[in-house]
């Protein structure tokens, strides 16, 4: 692979990381801990939403996203012909 062509597919795995990191960050932190007073007014059966959404939400949504980042890398990989 080229230099260019290897720089381009470092970029698109950063960029990729990045904005799985920055859904992670806001489902941990903004839901989990900041907005839950507001989330709390919402049931989930009968656990209001912001304590689920801390307990469970963001650990869910991290596993979540460790599924989209596979499919994602393997077609960045078949993209720029990384795959063997």
């Amino acid at each position: 692979m080229d230099k260019d062509r290897s720089q381009a597919y470092w970029r698109a795995n950063i960029a990729l990381i990045r904005n799985l990191l920055i859904v992670w960050a806001l489902v941990s932190l903004i839901f989990s801990i900041l907005l839950v007073e507001p989330l709390n007014a919402i049931q989930l059966g009968r656990v209001p939403l912001g304590f689920w959404m801390a307990q469970q939400g963001s650990i869910l949504t991290f596993v979540v996203l460790i599924f989209i980042y596979a499919v994602q890398m393997d077609r960045l990989d078949r993209k720029y012909g990384i795959r063997k």
